[in-house]
């Protein structure tokens, strides 16, 4: 019974997002149902890509990574994979049209955590695109169902909201990814030398993208528009507690928020989305 297999397939990934990320299934939540399974799909294939290049030392990850990438290809061509997760994640892509150089660069990012990277400007931005705001344009392009005109149109604030959000995992992530993974992914900054005037730079340019994105929020179909806003909100009050520490906490502690403060932060966000004023 394919169906079985293919109900399987969607709590599969269902259970991945649950169980890797409270905030992103919080998120999820408050989309109109009939975006919380085609979401999971997308979650849950980025998640184990990302899992080969963060987790699974002791054991080839270059060989498991180019294995997943031949198999996701396979899955989207073929329309059925053994794997749950990307037979979930290939009828997603062929039922809403994902591009697949989308998939391409999210995964050539992937590679990249494989490599000892130096990374300048360009590579910075390169990863970015790939790691990120592919993924957002991915979640975008289910949101737009099939209307393109309102997928290109949105397209632009769907990135530098992937962006911003990318950053922000950069600046909390910061010590696990130089001290354990040895990556450091700014451009022209050397993290022996990490200081309040570099910090604060980042930021910045944080704030400018998180504006960008909120632009496309607003503009977002009505299903859409709650879920990515509360993203929105979570990522910006991680922002915030970020501002709020020295530069060399980050190099020695991981900021997150509280769960009792995701809540508030929901209850905030209803309200102003009741009051029509994200």
């Amino acid at each position: 019974m394919k169906e079985l297999f293919d109900m399987i397939s969607r709590k599969s990934s269902k259970m991945t997002t649950v169980l890797y990320s409270t905030s992103f299934s919080l998120g999820i939540r408050f989309f109109s149902k009939r975006f919380h399974d085609p979401i999971y799909g997308i979650y849950g294939f980025v998640r184990f890509a990302d899992e080969i290049v963060d987790s699974f030392e002791g054991f080839d990850k270059q060989k498991l990574l180019t294995r997943f990438k031949e198999d996701t290809f396979d899955a989207i061509a073929e329309k059925i994979s053994l794997n749950p997760i990307l037979n979930n994640f290939q009828y997603v892509v062929n039922t809403y049209k994902i591009d697949l150089e989308l998939i391409a660069l999210f995964l050539r990012s992937m590679e990249m955590d494989l490599e000892k990277v130096e990374y300048d400007q360009q590579k910075y931005e390169a990863y970015i695109l790939g790691s990120a705001e592919v993924v957002g344009l991915m979640c975008l392009r289910v949101f737009c169902e099939g209307d393109l005109q309102k997928y290109e149109d949105l397209k632009p604030s769907a990135m530098k909201l992937g962006s911003a959000f990318q950053k922000i995992n950069f600046l909390r992530d910061l010590k696990m990814d130089f001290q354990d993974l040895g990556r450091s992914y700014f451009p022209g900054i050397d993290l022996n030398q990490w200081d309040e005037m570099t910090k604060s730079a980042i930021e910045r340019d944080i704030e400018k993208d998180f504006a960008d994105g909120l632009a496309g929020i607003r503009r977002l179909p009505s299903g859409a528009r709650f879920g990515v806003y509360m993203a929105y909100v979570y990522f910006h009050e991680l922002l915030i507690k970020i501002q709020s520490v020295k530069a060399d906490k980050l190099l020695n502690e991981r900021i997150r928020v509280s769960n009792w403060r995701k809540y508030l932060l929901l209850i905030t966000a209803y309200v102003r989305n009741l009051m029509s004023r994200l």
